[in-house]
């Protein structure tokens, strides 16, 4: 098995070396995969750009006569994505490192995003000191920052680029301990719950019981990224159960918040048929960063400082119920066993009596858009609030009850 090292050739060709003799030097095999279009390569290439493109459906004459540079990126990026999962799947692959800037770290974690998580992922990027959240989406990919421009092998970028290998090499040889420590243990079936610090207790709760009933729980922190991966990891077919407890996610995406985890948020488990329980929790809030950073269309709004750096905004009667609508309807696009559970008394740590987001006719306004659009999805009304024991029990067990009955109706097929 080799890590597969892409860079465009003609532009990073120096570096490309300059990581692939760090890697051979630390015992690591190496496929060097030239992801340019236009300039002669500065580095040999183990995978030429003709079989790049060629993976992309497409052909590098073609692609360099019309001179469209985004065009070439994003052919390069398919093809280097089908590449890699070829590789991944002949146990031809160890690992992914890229090199570039913009158009590199495109086709870079393009690649990566269509490997499996623990699958080693790792972008040296002239572009990784800011937000990276649209490359590394829901997957595992570390994003190094090369400092300087990755243009030539000096004292800064000698150091980068070498720490890249080793990082690589280490992960490479660290996956393959642990394979020998797991010992090809079966694994629980995994259940995925998402959880913000407001629904905390419920999803910990919850999760005891889950674990009790052996079944592994992997808990993600609805912060945008948690959402994304959390769906990823639906999406590859692995997750027996989602306990959604936490959709603050839509409030972010719908309201303009920081903590959007995108339009598809919500759609993976119904995709690809896996039964969920699925909450409103912390849907009473939108997320911003310091109260000055509030936008001012939402001056007048009602906030609750939840601490120097997270500000948070009570979402109304009018925003609730189009939330509650968004939910109800994704989930009843699901062909297997799912339910929606509503907590009457609150939703969140701080919408119940006497805390700073109580506010009844916002909560009532969202159970009645999920009552008007649940379809013929299970709906079950507790009258306590998200974090009491009673309700995160009740949700585990409705979601065990709906995966063995997902199982009978399987076994009867």
């Amino acid at each position: 098995m080799s890590v597969y090292l892409l860079a465009t050739l003609d532009t990073k060709g120096t570096e490309a070396a300059f990581v692939r003799d760090r890697l051979r030097a630390a015992g690591v095999d190496v496929v060097v995969v030239d992801c340019g279009c236009v300039g002669e390569p500065t580095c040999p290439a183990d995978v030429s750009r003709d079989e790049v493109f060629r993976a992309a459906g497409k052909l590098l004459p073609q692609m360099q006569s019309q001179g469209e540079r985004g065009v070439a990126v994003s052919a390069a990026a398919s093809g280097a994505a089908e590449l890699v999962r070829r590789a991944f799947d002949e146990n031809k692959l160890s690992g992914v490192l890229a090199l570039g800037g913009s158009a590199g770290t495109n086709i870079g974690t393009t690649a990566m995003q269509a490997l499996p998580i623990g699958v080693p992922k790792l972008m040296v990027s002239t572009l990784a000191a800011g937000d990276v959240s649209r490359w590394v989406g829901g997957k595992d990919i570390l994003m190094l920052n090369s400092v300087v421009d990755i243009s030539g092998i000096n004292r800064i970028s000698r150091q980068v680029l070498a720490n890249a290998a080793f990082a690589m090499a280490g992960m490479v040889y660290g996956r393959k301990a642990l394979d020998i420590v797991d010992d090809g243990a079966a694994d629980r079936p995994l259940i995925c719950a998402s959880m913000f610090g407001v629904t905390t207790p419920c999803v910990q709760h919850a999760s005891r019981i889950l674990e009790e009933s052996g079944f592994e729980v992997l808990v993600f922190h609805a912060t945008g990224g948690g959402g994304r991966a959390m769906e990823s990891l639906i999406a590859e077919g692995l997750i027996a159960g989602v306990l959604d407890i936490t959709t603050t996610e839509l409030a972010d995406e719908l309201v303009g918040g920081i903590l959007s985890a995108g339009p598809d948020r919500l759609t993976a488990a119904a995709k690809h048929s896996v039964p969920q329980v699925v909450s409103v929790g912390a849907t009473d809030m939108v997320n911003f960063g310091p109260r000055d950073t509030v936008p001012a269309q939402f001056a007048d709004r009602k906030f609750h400082i939840h601490n120097a750096t997270v500000t948070l905004m009570r979402t109304t009667a009018e925003e609730s119920a189009a939330l509650d609508k968004e939910i109800a309807e994704k989930v009843s696009a699901s062909k297997v066993p799912a339910a929606i559970m509503l907590p009457l008394q609150g939703v969140s740590a701080i919408d119940r009596e006497g805390q700073p987001f109580d506010d009844p006719a916002a909560r009532d306004s969202l159970f009645e858009a999920v009552r008007k659009n649940k379809g013929n999805v299970e709906l079950i009304e507790l009258g306590e609030i998200v974090n009491d024991e009673a309700f995160a029990a009740a949700a585990a067990q409705k979601l065990i009850e709906l995966i063995q009955s997902q199982q009978v109706a399987a076994g009867a097929m």
